[in-house]
């Protein structure tokens, strides 16, 4: 891996791009600690909340290793580094998901099975696996979990197209998870990361978002939308210190409707991406994913210098994601 070249020499969609990258990865890492916790128990362990990445939690990860969040998202990453004109994208990330499930993986003894994998996740690649067709996967509708939320930023960051856009966050989602919610929450973050990366105010690219949403279900009525605006009303500092109210469902435990909204509030708090992931991971439950969904937004709101050095410096995957990134923001002429 290449030594890394000062910030100062990107441009700002530059460091908005591998900041949307290392910002998924940071809150990843900085929620694995306390994954599962409830909010009283982190308020009683961490009151001002964990600002350093230190490992640990149900899974003991080591500091800064990366979780099946940031595992799958490198899968999609991958996917995009290695395309070729013509290639399908869903094909090439779900083969990624396989060899991420069967070991083939830098820090993995070769052949060993992920430390964690989610059910969705599982029978999803089991049909993929069977199938070879990535729109003949997926756990089928009821299955809403955050977890092709999780993965999804590299489209949003790297496919410049939006009807393209569009097509590939759904048929990456459906290849585990198929139902609506999750397939339409994932176009709809990936357009809020597109304007992002553009220089895009907050609040401007959450209602591109919520327009993709309203045209994919069809209105303002449907549950991505509802999501969106949910993410409007709540804020993350209050919900950090009282706890997820009961429009959030009063858990953020693992549904892609309180990810997502969780992650729209996050984006459209005016403090510093820190302070606001230190917060989301504050909220409790499922830490890990919801700062890793937040954290791509913010990384895209305020680029590769709003995360701090000691959490860009311990993770797994830091130098090949900012590496990856200026590549292909080269490559494919984004900048």
């Amino acid at each position: 891996m290449a030594p890394r070249s000062p910030t100062a020499t990107l441009s700002p969609r530059q460091s908005r791009v591998v900041g949307a990258l290392l910002g998924l990865h940071a809150g990843d890492c900085l929620g694995a600690t306390l994954e599962f916790q409830s909010h009283g128990a982190i308020a009683s362990r961490f009151p001002n909340g964990l600002r350093q990445i230190v490992g640990g939690g149900p899974f003991s990860w080591p500091a800064g290793h990366a979780t099946d969040d940031t595992d799958m998202a490198r899968g999609v990453l991958l996917a995009y580094r290695d395309a070729k004109p013509g290639d399908d994208m869903a094909r090439l990330a779900g083969d990624n998901f396989l060899r991420w499930q069967h070991g083939e993986w830098p820090g993995r003894t070769p052949g060993s099975s992920p430390v964690v994998i989610g059910l969705a996740t599982a029978t999803g690649l089991g049909r993929y696996r069977e199938s070879g067709d990535p729109d003949r996967a997926g756990a089928g509708e009821g299955s809403a979990g955050n977890g092709s939320l999780m993965r999804c930023l590299p489209t949003g960051l790297f496919q410049p197209d939006r009807e393209k856009l569009v097509e590939e966050s759904v048929r990456i989602s459906s290849i585990t998870h198929d139902d609506r919610r999750c397939t339409v929450s994932c176009a709809a973050y990936n357009a809020i990361v597109a304007e992002l990366i553009n220089g895009t105010p907050a609040a401007d690219a959450v209602r591109a978002g919520e327009a993709l949403a309203a045209r994919l279900e069809n209105g303002h009525h449907g549950p991505v939308h509802g999501a969106m605006a949910t993410g409007r009303r709540v804020q993350v500092a209050a919900m950090a210190r009282h706890g997820p109210p009961p429009e959030m469902g009063g858990r953020c435990s693992g549904y892609v409707l309180e990810t997502l909204a969780l992650a729209v509030a996050a984006v459209l708090d005016g403090r510093g991406l820190e302070d606001v992931l230190v917060d989301v991971v504050r909220i409790g439950r499922d830490t890990d994913t919801n700062a890793a969904v937040a954290g791509g937004l913010l990384g895209a709101r305020d680029g590769e210098d709003a995360i701090p050095r000691a959490w860009r410096e311990t993770l797994q995957f830091g130098d090949e994601f900012r590496e990856i990134a200026l590549a292909l923001t080269t490559t494919k002429q984004t900048m």
